[in-house]
């Protein structure tokens, strides 16, 4: 099956160091993104209703990006959350990568827009 990437940006008021930390820490990751993670050094372990999916974290600049691949991941395949300050309006960009199989675009779209709808809530907006 072929793999397509894409790329989805939100508007959020959260700034770059709250989202950042929603995205490194067990505790905030299980607030919007699984229902369980454990975090050994670079290798982060999510569970979603028992079954774990292993990533490891390959970018982790503070504030600005990290980026994670998948154990099971197709070579040159990663996911990744990049944060920024608008100059322009001063609002939090968040920017997201992600891989899925071609066709499934739409659904993997609303996946990450309904998580960001649980993230903006746990994050004030």
């Amino acid at each position: 099956m072929e793999r397509v990437k894409i790329d989805m940006e939100f508007i959020l008021r959260a700034s770059p160091s709250i989202l950042y930390t929603f995205f490194t820490t067990p505790e905030c990751l299980i607030r919007w993104f699984c229902d369980e993670a454990d975090i050994q050094d670079d290798v982060y372990t999510f569970t979603w209703h028992g079954e774990d999916e292993v990533a490891e974290l390959v970018d982790d600049v503070e504030e600005e990006r990290v980026r994670f691949i998948w154990q099971e991941a197709e070579e040159g395949e990663y996911f990744e959350f990049r944060m920024y300050k608008s100059a322009v309006t001063n609002e939090t960009v968040m920017e997201i990568t992600d891989f899925c199989d071609k066709g499934e675009e739409d659904e993997q779209k609303d996946y990450w827009e309904t998580l960001m709808v649980v993230l903006k809530k746990e994050t004030g907006g």
